[in-house]
């Protein structure tokens, strides 16, 4: 059996397919670095092998996937070359592997990962789902009749998929250290678009994707009265939201989801509308609906005393404005507290104002230093640049979280795409240390 040897396998994705190919059967091993990363917990739990970066982990029989965070100069592709050993980029042995199922990729700037995980939870309720989530979740069936995949935009590399179905969730500006700008963004998915085979389910509400053109029809879904599957009457409680989907004026059924904000209302709509098309009972939705938990890292909840702790992957202030959405209509009696660390120098500096708009919605804000990206110099901009903008913002360090302690009765945000958890962890830690005196 030909090994398959993962160059970079705790990546968010390269994890998630690592763990597909293991549970349908292949021999599976990988490389990273020593760090440890959440990612790495599933490919542990199934025993999947992970090695330190080393050109004597590649033998001439393997198959070598490549993550894309590394260039052809690494060593272990170098040595791959050398040895005349297959070398597959992810997202392309991602993309054939996909044409062997009928496809659904999830993309857009925000809410992918939310949605790719809601939708192969309600489709595995109908007939057989392997899913790739971009959390570090993935999950193979051999008898799969679907493959749900989150796709990324970025430098394009959803391009290498030609799936049956694609739910677009918005496009907005980001990966500024790629994208020149909106207009560039909008061109890539108009790209994608062109290689959807059966139908393209859009939000309508977002006014870049209503320009689309496709050769597949394309739905839309939204709260506006103009989309195919519109949201109304919505009601928000605590526990929840429930609202009537109706189908081009025409009352289809209520539905309840466990989840809070907008966002996760236009998220469960783009699944009611795949699954229509697929022509699932919403009875089978309702119910999957009903026991969903969740993915990793989106909005994720941890008590501790009269604390309320999220951990949340929002890194881009349109993200962060919906986490805080959430949070206020889940607890709306409570202070919000934002802990967030940016995510990359590129990032930071094309939206410093957008995240001091967005982060001042919290009643306090703690600011981590900045996470650079091995892809860009860190410049002169310091996360001093982002307080500066922010009124009563204080900067946070991770080897002392102690002025957490003066917010009690209260919810707590960690906010970022780095390594924000681990201020998560050392406020955890420093209350459990509290409680035991």
């Amino acid at each position: 059996m030909t090994v398959l040897h993962f160059t970079g396998i705790k990546g968010s994705g390269m994890s998630a397919l690592a763990q597909i190919m293991h549970d349908m059967g292949a021999q599976v091993q990988g490389s990273d670095i020593a760090q440890h990363f959440f990612t790495e917990e599933r490919l542990r739990d199934r025993g999947i092998t992970i090695l330190p970066f080393d050109p004597e982990n590649i033998h001439p029989n393997m198959t070598i996937i490549a993550g894309n965070a590394f260039n052809d100069a690494h060593p272990e592709l170098i040595r791959a070359r050398e040895q005349g050993a297959t070398i597959i980029r992810y997202h392309e042995f991602l993309g054939d592997l996909m044409k062997q199922y009928v496809s659904v990729a999830i993309t857009g700037a925000h809410g992918k990962t939310s949605t790719t995980g809601l939708m192969a939870h309600v489709l595995d309720g109908f007939k057989p789902t392997s899913y790739l989530i971009g959390d570090g979740t993935g999950y193979g069936k051999e008898n799969s009749h679907f493959f749900v995949a989150e796709a990324c935009e970025y430098r394009r590399h959803f391009l290498a998929y030609h799936p049956d179905y694609a739910i677009m969730t918005n496009i907005d500006f980001d990966h500024p250290d790629y994208f020149a700008g909106i207009d560039d963004v909008f061109n890539a998915f108009e790209e994608m678009a062109k290689q959807v085979k059966k139908c393209i389910i859009a939000c309508g509400d977002d006014e870049y994707l209503q320009r689309i053109q496709a050769p597949v029809p394309v739905v839309y879904y939204g709260f506006g009265q103009e989309n195919d599957f519109q949201a109304r009457n919505v009601v928000k409680s605590t526990s929840g939201t429930t609202f009537d989907v109706m189908i081009r004026n025409e009352f289809f059924h209520t539905f309840t989801i466990p989840m809070f904000g907008d966002h996760a209302i236009l998220n469960a709509l783009a699944v009611i509308s795949l699954c229509h098309y697929e022509n699932i009972p919403a009875e089978i939705i309702q119910q999957q609906f009903a026991d969903f938990e969740g993915v990793k890292r989106r909005f994720t909840q941890t008590e501790l005393g009269e604390r309320i702790l999220i951990d949340d992957y929002a890194h881009h202030p349109t993200e962060i404005r919906a986490t805080l959405q959430s949070a206020r209509q889940k607890f709306p009696d409570r202070e919000i507290i934002a802990i967030f660390q940016p995510h990359t120098f590129t990032r930071t500096q094309t939206f410093l104002q957008e995240f001091a708009d967005s982060l001042s919605e919290a009643d306090y804000v703690y600011l981590c230093d900045i996470f650079g990206s091995a892809r860009e110099e860190a410049g002169v901009l310091t996360i001093h640049d982002l307080e500066e903008k922010i009124s009563g913002s204080r900067i946070l360090q991770a080897d002392n979280v102690a002025p957490l302690l003066e917010h009690g009765n209260a919810v707590f945000l960690f906010m970022g795409a780095g390594d924000v958890t681990k201020f998560q962890e050392a406020f955890e830690n420093l209350i459990n240390s509290e409680k035991a005196v």
